[in-house]
């Protein structure tokens, strides 16, 4: 009976991995048309802009349309890239096509040193701090404390908010977009998206000395074409001092649990729980990092949650960008 069990186990993680592993390259392709809302006022887009790293190469950049004005700038606090576009009142037409191909790998993280390097969390003081909806006191504290109490270092403080998190929040299918992450809320009701529960953990993690960040982006297809406009993805990263950062993705093991009808002690659960644990499947694209942001030039009204849609202004009125159709945009991949 163990040998079988043994055997299960391992067939999962094989054919996880597998199916995870490697690079995924792809074109995206966003058309932006924003005709239909009228020449009488000015129009504004910031578009979340990716830039290559050490997990992902983005190429062959075009854009191209009939704005008055464009660049790329960035923001202050995070130096998010974004594509900014402006039309001026009295043009009716009003299009952007922004496109550009990305290779990914799968990051696997998890090979961690037996001791942790010395560090000063001054040095990481953005990434301990609280957010507009993500505090770090109070009940998130306290929880906090309790969910890591005993616990020693960076890691192993990581590693019990991460498990706790995978174990007491749910995927609600019903839930706007990503979510907006407000943790105060969450607390009542732990349900929601990748941004929400992602905003639990990220709380969670700060609250308990651990230096922690979003990361939010969009998914990439695995078809040879596929729409994308709602594939948007958030996961989290912590930094484990003298090793760097480490990915982890709670949401994706609830997300995988609703879609499959697992259960905590399934194992193909715990297999998930695992692998997302420095681990993160190639299928995905860093877009930016950071809430409350102002972006660049600045929005009109309050700070932006996350740059993780296309954000718009037609006028004072802001675009729900949760609405591509209205808002109006398209986001396609292709595999090449």
């Amino acid at each position: 009976m163990y040998k079988i069990f043994v055997s299960v186990v391992t067939l999962i993680c094989l054919t996880f991995a597998h199916a995870s592993a490697g690079t995924s390259s792809g074109k995206i392709t966003m058309n932006f048309d924003l005709s239909q809302h009228g020449s009488t006022k000015t129009a504004q887009v910031w578009i979340p802009y990716p830039v290559s790293n050490k997990n992902q190469t983005v190429t062959q950049v075009s854009i191209q349309g009939t704005m008055t004005a464009s660049g790329v700038y960035t923001d202050a606090s995070f130096q998010n890239p974004m594509l900014y576009a402006k039309w001026d009142s009295g043009i009716q037409e009003k299009k952007l096509s922004f496109s550009f191909h990305v290779q990914r790998k799968e990051v696997i993280k998890n090979d961690f040193p037996a001791t942790e390097a010395a560090w000063d969390p001054k040095d990481y003081a953005p990434y301990l701090a609280a957010t507009s909806l993500g505090p770090v006191d109070g009940e998130i504290k306290a929880l906090a404390d309790s969910i890591t109490a005993g616990k020693k270092g960076v890691l192993e403080k990581a590693k019990a908010i991460y498990d706790w998190t995978c174990e007491n929040t749910y995927r609600n299918p019903n839930t706007n977009g990503c979510g907006f992450g407000d943790v105060y809320r969450l607390l009542k009701d732990p349900g929601g998206k990748c941004a929400d529960i992602s905003s639990i953990y990220v709380a969670l993690a700060r609250a308990a000395g651990v230096p922690t960040r979003e990361v939010f982006g969009i998914r990439q297809g695995k078809k040879q074409t596929q729409d994308i406009s709602k594939w948007q993805h958030c996961w989290a990263e912590f930094y484990l001092p003298g090793y760097g950062w480490v990915p982890v993705d709670p949401a994706d093991v609830r997300k995988m649990m609703l879609k499959e009808n697992l259960v905590l002690s399934d194992e193909k659960t715990k297999a998930y729980q695992k692998h997302f644990w420095g681990g993160v499947d190639p299928y995905r694209l860093k877009l930016s990092e950071g809430r409350d942001l102002i972006l660049n030039p600045p929005q009109k009204g309050e700070p932006v949650n996350y740059l993780m849609y296309p954000h718009g202004q037609v006028g004072d009125t802001i675009l729900d960008w949760l609405d591509p159709e209205t808002f109006s945009y398209s986001i396609v991949f292709e595999k090449i």
